[in-house]
């Protein structure tokens, strides 16, 4: 049976990490401070440095490296200027190069690749806290990057706000100015300090640079390792109610031909709305939103038994998303926001988020959706509060509700009338970033609940430049159902350790190369073992970004239902069935700065009583700054024995990325998948013809592949405008 005292043992040494090493309110914070000056004078944002406030204001300079090495100065330096006035934060930006060769970008398109363009990127800790902010960037090129960071430091790209930027290129240097409205971000009142640093990324000297020293192993948008920005003044506690409009308009007309149907045509409108209550506080409202414009999902051959994971990239979602989004961990999510809306429409919803003084957040939203033939209509609620301990962690509290409206006793709305989880949960982050954890524990109600319907976890992880180790638990019980979450699995204990470990050679072309072992075990509720993986792996990554990894894997699987091993309907292996079989597998990424790169792997070995053998591919050119091909494809051959079905499926997924302008942007992504016996053809333009402001035309299709005869078809013209 479950024995509590793993997890529990583990849960007391998140506790004592904390305690003993979370204390610090930043490790650079003192040393690397950098000044700005309100000022009066009109800024001009047009990648010139020339107003007389920009020729007073402080300088961070002397950037360290990161990457590949993390001693020494950057060769290629940076100077940073910021300054303010009353409304907007102005960021003046000096990229010395001193190395012949064109800039490497990847196109004009915003939120660009990181590793593939020379860039620029501030990351600002706004709260002081180190664990929440704001990154604002630039490519060479000009390309905005912008997103909004969590958890200390992950940067979600989704997110999109006003702001303006330009950049002007020379031959020794480039050059560029932001300008960040305050409306756009969250803050405290009244502060004299936020945590700020610069990061740069110069392809052709294969250096990435900070201002405020950052050890190689983290990226540099961990908010733990920023310096200090001061203000000449405290910062205004509020500026009164401020509100952002963004209706839309859309038509389109859809045909089902596979049923015969023909084209279906629909107006619709709606409107978002964005009210800043106060510096650190946000409403965002929705009423009948559209979601055309969504970048089509890029599919995957699925030969798991359990469903897969696609993120959330709708707006509305995404303000302090960490508050209900990354609750749980990758497999055991509470609240998954894309189940909302995706069998019955969105009428309306409402989310209030933002921080109370400097230690508490807090998030609550409320949507309701409409009612169809096969749904009932559905209110859903989320509410999370937040509380910072030490330095920047966090013990967070959370309740997620789904009660259906005017429940159906038709058989074939067999469906809860509510569904509720509550949970508590601990996040670790030590001063240091050397410890991050996570311990939770979240119970679900519905009628009929039984004693089972719980879920313990926890993971903590220890990193340092040479060795990373990690350990994960989790207990599922066997009766807990999130319906608004995404679980792959209940009813089991896993125990997931492993480490990696880092050997940094003196050689000029070897960057670091070491070994990592990392096992994965499930157990059923009687501690009879469920599932085993093994692993054992080596990589080397060179100088110039090219990496090779090599590993060995071994699997055990005791089917706990039946399961069809190709996904296609065939005979399918019987429950309590067992297996046990070897793999082996190789991967090689070439380097990405040259503008034909590439991804290439190989797996061969067992797969349940047959074999597998695996290959995939990843091919990308450019032709910067304008736009890019990629290429994802995907062999599987399973060979299976008589009476089970072998099968190949291939999967390939051609994209052209064009990107006219920074405001201009066409793309086209074909997906031949024969696993599901289909041709998806997403065509997709957009005009950003204001900020944030956007036309969409949208044109997608499904198709057989053998005769290309349609299934459906789709066209979406959407039209929307932010007014401030």
């Amino acid at each position: 049976m479950f024995r509590p005292y793993s997890i529990l043992s583990t849960v007391i040494l998140l506790c004592f990490n904390t305690i003993l090493f979370g204390q610090s309110k930043g490790i650079n914070r003192e040393k690397y401070r950098i000044n700005t000056i309100e000022t009066t004078n009109t800024i001009n944002v047009d990648g010139i440095l020339d107003e007389p406030a920009w020729l007073t204001a402080d300088i961070a300079t002397h950037f360290q490296r990161v990457l590949p090495t993390d001693t020494g100065f950057a060769i290629a330096q940076t100077e940073v200027k910021v300054i303010y006035n009353k409304t907007t934060l102005y960021v003046g930006i000096i990229c010395r190069d001193s190395t012949p060769g064109k800039r490497p970008v990847e196109s004009l398109r915003r939120d660009f690749n990181f590793l593939k363009n020379d860039n620029f990127i501030v990351f600002i800790d706004t709260y002081n806290d180190q664990t929440n902010g704001f990154a604002f960037g630039v490519s060479a090129a000009g390309a905005q990057w912008d997103g909004v960071q969590a958890n200390g430091g992950t940067v979600n790209l989704d997110w999109d706000i006003k702001w303006r930027s330009a950049v002007k290129n020379y031959k020794d240097r480039w050059v560029a100015e932001f300008a960040i409205p305050f409306r756009s971000i969250r803050y405290n009142g009244g502060d004299k300090e936020w945590g700020i640093n610069f990061s740069r990324l110069d392809l052709k000297t294969n250096e990435k640079s900070s201002w405020a020293p950052m050890p190689r192993q983290f990226a540099t948008a961990a908010l733990a390792f920023t310096g200090s920005l001061i203000w000449d003044k405290p910062l205004l506690s509020s500026s009164g109610l401020r509100f952002s409009l963004i209706p839309y308009v859309s038509a389109q007309t859809t045909q089902n031909k596979e049923d015969g149907e023909g084209f279906k045509p629909k107006v619709n409108a709606g409107i978002d709305a964005k009210v800043i209550l106060s510096t650190s506080m946000n409403l965002d409202l929705t009423v009948n939103p559209d979601y055309s414009q969504v970048e089509v999902d890029r599919q995957v051959t699925n030969l798991d038994r359990f469903e897969l994971f696609f993120p959330e990239k709708r707006q509305f979602y995404l303000e302090n998303s960490d508050l209900f989004a990354k609750l749980g961990n990758d497999n055991l999510r509470p609240f998954f926001s894309r189940r909302i809306g995706l069998e019955s429409a969105v009428l309306a919803g409402a989310r209030l988020s933002g921080k109370i003084g400097n230690n508490w957040r807090i998030g609550l939203m409320d949507i309701q959706t409409g009612q169809n033939d096969t749904v009932e209509a559905g209110n859903f609620t989320v509410a999370a509060i937040q509380r910072q301990v030490f330095s920047h962690s966090n013990i967070t509290a959370f309740l997620v509700n789904k009660q259906v409206m005017n429940l159906n006793n038709d058989a074939s709305f067999s469906v809860n009338s509510f569904n509720r989880v509550a949970g508590l949960e601990y996040n670790l982050a030590s001063a240091d970033n050397h410890w991050l954890g996570k311990a939770f524990y979240h119970q679900s109600f519905f009628p009929g609940a039984k004693g089972k319907s719980a879920t313990l976890a926890e993971n903590i992880t220890y990193s340092t430049q040479f060795l990373s180790a990690f350990l994960n638990q989790s207990w599922v019980g066997a009766d807990y159902i999130a319906e608004v979450g995404y679980i792959r699995r209940k009813g089991y204990y896993e125990i997931n350790p492993g480490f990696q470990y880092k050997f940094f050679p003196s050689s000029s072309s070897i960057a670091d190369h070491g070994p990592a072992l990392k096992l994965d075990m499930f157990f059923d509720p009687l501690m009879k073992m469920t599932d085993r993986e093994t692993q054992l792996l080596y990589q080397v990554e060179w100088m110039n970004k090219s990496i090779l990894v090599v590993d060995a894997k071994e699997d055990f699987i005791k089917l706990l239902n039946p399961f069809d091993p190709t996904n296609t309907g065939g005979i399918p292996f019987a429950a309590n069935e067992e297996f046990n079989w070897k793999e082996i597998g190789i991967s090689f990424t070439s380097d990405i700065r040259k503008p034909l790169n590439y991804l290439i792997s190989s797996r061969y070995g067992g797969y349940f009583n047959g074999t597998r053998w695996t290959v995939y591919g990843e091919l990308y050119y450019r032709v910067q700054p304008y736009g890019s091909l990629a290429i994802v494809s995907s062999y599987n051959k399973l060979s299976m024995p008589s009476p089970y079905k072998s099968a190949e499926f291939l999967l390939i997924g051609p994209r052209l990325d064009f990107t006219f302008t920074d405001k201009i942007f066409f793309t086209s992504l074909v997906q031949y998948n024969n696993q599901i016996d289909n041709i998806n053809l997403n065509l997709r333009f957009q005009w950003r013809f204001a900020p944030v402001s956007d036309l969409f035309i949208v044109y997608t299709e499904n198709s057989f592949p053998g005769d290309f005869k349609l299934k459906n078809r789709g066209l979406v013209l959407k039209l929307s405008y932010w007014f401030n």
